[in-house]
């Protein structure tokens, strides 16, 4: 199988975070930080080392303010739940994913909330400009997707960021499809918090995800519970990272994450590269099919997520044929219908091809050659 799902999620996993995690579940079967023995706390230096890692690399304030989730998905709703309150008004960009519209929709139709959602421009970018026109003394948060997963286009978030900054807005940036490809931290993006899964950029595995919390940035917490601190006390602790960490860590997770983003961290810039150009060369491969449109204007900056709509077969049928021809790719809207109703696409969907660490130009040949020949006027 020739696997283009990264945007999903990466796989293959290095053979290392496969390592990490089976030698927790052979080796270290304590709960970290519940107890004093020497299990339990091993499994929590691993953790440690995880949480310093990240905080090094995403410029958090120290390391506790890398908070571990369940999901990005979990790690978005905490940031957005947890700084919202009733009257106030947030703005987001036309691609968010449905990890960040449905909590804001479903405020806003309770009334709680009322949502400013940020037309692109033709390259499918928001303009500084009008980020700062759509401020009001009520606007409590600002949440942007680094970039799309649909397009794979690059928000210029660091601009945008800028443009908030004489008005005090905090700025949320998902960053699901970009942290371990580009350069995602407090600093150079200029956000307040940033939400990444563990299981895609950072070849970490299911079940992982991570909210950096900048300087002064503390949302209420969603789920409250044990933490083995403060045992005494029923009220939830308020230092981090345990605020946030209620129940028992996934260490096997966490342990697969330290070392997926170890590997991924220290190889940024050569990933970056490598998938950009296997992105680019698809693409450019794919534009010269008869038949075929490929989402996302040429001259936006992107990552490696190349969708395309054919125009004479339904994109999921199109994935299902390649699937027997054995690729893995997505169709549908990916949950992310606002970017599809921008593009013309929520009736059609479309089919995605998202490149990893471990495809090759062989990858990108035989893709668009299956593609051609299902497209050929007899097949379709």
């Amino acid at each position: 199988m020739i696997y283009l799902d990264n945007a999903a999620t990466s796989f293959p996993k290095p053979p290392m975070v496969v390592r990490a995690m089976a030698g927790t579940l052979q080796k270290l079967g304590g709960n970290p930080g519940r107890s004093g023995h020497a299990l339990s706390l091993c499994g929590g230096r691993i953790i440690q080392r995880c949480r310093e890692l990240l905080a090094e690399a995403f410029d958090a304030p120290a390391p506790e303010n890398v908070i571990f989730f369940p999901s990005c998905t979990e790690a978005l709703n905490t940031a957005i739940r947890g700084t919202l309150c009733e009257g106030d008004e947030v703005i987001c960009s036309h691609a968010e994913h449905n990890a960040v519209m449905r909590v804001l929709k479903g405020l806003e139709e309770q009334g709680s909330i009322r949502v400013r959602t940020l037309a692109p421009n033709s390259l499918g970018l928001i303009a500084p400009e009008a980020l700062a026109a759509a401020v009001t003394p009520r606007t409590a948060l600002c949440v942007i997707c680094h970039a799309s997963n649909v397009t794979g286009v690059v928000q210029p978030v660091q601009q945008l960021s800028r443009a908030l900054k004489p008005y005090g807005v905090p700025l949320l940036v998902d960053a699901a499809q970009t942290a371990g490809i580009l350069d995602v931290s407090l600093s150079s993006l200029g956000a307040d918090m940033i939400a990444m899964p563990g299981h895609k950029g950072l070849l970490g595995p299911h079940g992982t995800g991570v909210l950096v919390l900048g300087r002064g940035m503390l949302p209420r917490p969603l789920v409250v519970g044990g933490t083995g601190s403060q045992s005494e006390s029923m009220i939830q602790p308020k230092q981090l990272p345990d605020r946030y960490e209620s129940g028992t860590a996934n260490l096997p997770g966490i342990a697969g994450l330290l070392a997926g983003a170890r590997f991924a961290l220290s190889h940024r810039e050569e990933i970056e590269q490598y998938e950009d150009s296997l992105a680019r060369d698809l693409r450019t491969r794919l534009s010269a099919l008869r038949g075929v449109r490929v989402l996302g204007h040429p001259a936006a900056p992107k990552v490696g997520v190349v969708s395309f709509v054919p125009t004479a077969m339904d994109a999921g049928e199109l994935c299902d044929a390649l699937a027997g021809e054995g690729f893995a790719l997505r169709a549908g809207l990916h949950c992310a219908p606002s970017v599809h109703q921008w593009l013309g696409t929520l009736h059609t969907g479309a089919c995605r091809a998202s490149v990893g660490i471990y495809n090759t130009e062989s990858d990108v040949e035989m893709l668009t050659a299956a593609v051609g020949r299902l497209l050929s006027p007899g097949r379709a």
